[in-house]
């Protein structure tokens, strides 16, 4: 299995906080394993920091929301010399970050790593569109949460 992931800065509201945000995807993408990696795939994720105006355009293209997010996930499936590769986007916007994470007495960077393994677990097939699918990922998510040692954020 290869995973090569880029960070993309796209807003003013990240610079300060690249080198913890470095940490934290590193630390995240070594749980392959739980995360359920296919070691068959190649995978290429390019995490994407911007901002509310640029995540709700990309909402109002994509989903037909015209609201801001905390985090997209894009992803597509590629066939390369008999290797197939998912190329995948998650897009991570500051201020509506900020925002959830204060409005539920959230660390920052807690909330941060929450939307990375939300989105790695959607790039792996995961959804959360029935609430029975809601209910697998989110216990899924609170496991992984609990080994990087940060508290349920459901509760």
């Amino acid at each position: 299995m290869y995973i090569h992931h880029k960070i993309i800065i796209k807003s003013n509201h990240w610079p300060r906080r690249i080198y913890k945000v470095k940490k934290i995807i590193n630390k995240v993408f070594r749980y392959k394993k739980i995360l359920e990696f296919d070691y068959n795939l190649k995978y290429y994720c390019n995490i994407v920091l911007i901002n509310d105006s640029i995540i709700r355009e990309f909402n109002r293209l994509y989903r037909k929301k015209d609201e801001t997010t905390d985090v997209l996930t894009f992803v597509s499936r590629a066939k390369k010399n008999c290797v197939i590769e998912k190329h995948c986007d998650i897009m991570i916007a500051a201020e509506t970050v900020l925002k959830y994470a204060n409005e539920n007495n959230k660390n920052f960077y807690d909330h941060f790593i929450h939307l990375i393994i939300h989105s790695i677990l959607h790039i792996n097939g995961y959804s959360h569109n029935k609430s029975k699918n809601f209910s697998i990922m989110k216990n899924k998510e609170i496991k992984i949460l609990h080994k990087l040692g940060i508290a349920n954020p459901y509760l």
